[in-house]
């Protein structure tokens, strides 16, 4: 039963990243790319904080091992993220809500090789087929129209790029959680988290208070509208960090696609942005690709 735990554990990380992604793209137009990025990791960090302190107090006297094998683990996972994130809130900008989300899953096919080349975790044929028909869908989804072209290839790239660092932090993650306690999964995983984010708002505060201090008092005077990013934004990695300690990478993103769909109605609802049949169409084949690619 806990090994089917990560499947409740991704969908409900979809849902809450699709509104953190929406409020941090509100936040985007008066504190740019690096400051929504930090208001997703600094009022985050509280809410982390306190779903460790519940889960202490449900499972006291948990053994943690704080190696090496942790700490870079975790670290290549916060520098990744922290670059995918920005480089998704950029493709937003560019490419529209709704197809920016839909290109952060070319981080299933990445996620995927890296899994295999860097960590050695194994997926089914069955599962490798669904990784390739989800991409096949994902480049019809993001392919950009002739007179749209030059903008639409800037954020594809930049979505692309945002693919590319959430494969590595995915797969970085699952391996930090599975270093710090391999025994109590789901207790390393919502550690790491709250490490993960420590690690990430000061060394973000820290170079936007180097480079751009004005950003940083925008971040900090705007927080009441904030905490709401920061709250699902804590949601959504609990729920991917459980989800990668009990299951390899891949899936656990195949599954997460289902937030193109949530992202497309809240794209329509609160963007007014509208699908072209093309997209409908390859969103069909990412679903289709998606079954395939949990029977791992």
């Amino acid at each position: 039963m806990a090994n089917l735990l990560w499947i409740p554990a991704t969908i409900a990380a979809s849902v809450f990243q699709v509104g953190r992604n929406a409020l941090q793209r509100g936040v985007m137009s008066s504190s740019g790319p690096w400051g929504a990025t930090l208001v997703r990791f600094l009022f985050g960090l509280p809410f982390s904080l306190l779903f460790v302190a519940v889960a202490h107090s449900v499972m006291p006297g948990v053994d943690l091992h704080w190696g090496g094998a942790f700490w870079l683990s975790a670290t290549v996972g916060a520098a990744s993220q922290v670059l995918a994130t920005a480089a998704l809130l950029a493709a937003m900008d560019r490419a529209g809500f709704a197809v920016g989300t839909a290109l952060q899953q070319s981080s299933l096919p990445l996620a995927a090789l890296l899994g295999l080349i860097v960590y050695h975790d194994r997926i089914s044929g069955i599962a490798w087929a669904g990784v390739a028909i989800t991409t096949a869908g994902l480049v019809a989804l993001s392919w950009p129209a002739p007179d749209q072209r030059r903008g639409s290839l800037i954020g594809a790239a930049l979505g692309l790029a945002s693919g590319l660092f959430f494969g590595f932090s995915l797969n970085a993650f699952r391996h930090a959680a599975l270093a710090l306690d391999p025994v109590h999964p789901i207790f390393a995983a919502l550690v790491c988290v709250a490490v993960v984010q420590a690690m990430q708002t000061v060394a973000l505060g820290l170079y936007l208070a180097w480079r751009d201090p004005a950003v940083l008092a925008e971040v900090l005077r705007r927080w009441r509208p904030s905490l709401g990013a920061g709250l699902c934004g804590a949601c959504a990695s609990a729920g991917w960090f459980v989800a990668l300690a009990l299951s390899p990478a891949a899936p656990v993103r195949a599954l997460g696609i289902i937030e193109a769909p949530i992202a497309a109605m809240a794209g329509h609802r609160l963007f007014r942005e509208t699908l072209k049949l093309r997209q409908i169409l390859a969103g069909i084949a990412i679903v289709g690709g998606v079954v395939l690619t949990t029977l791992f």
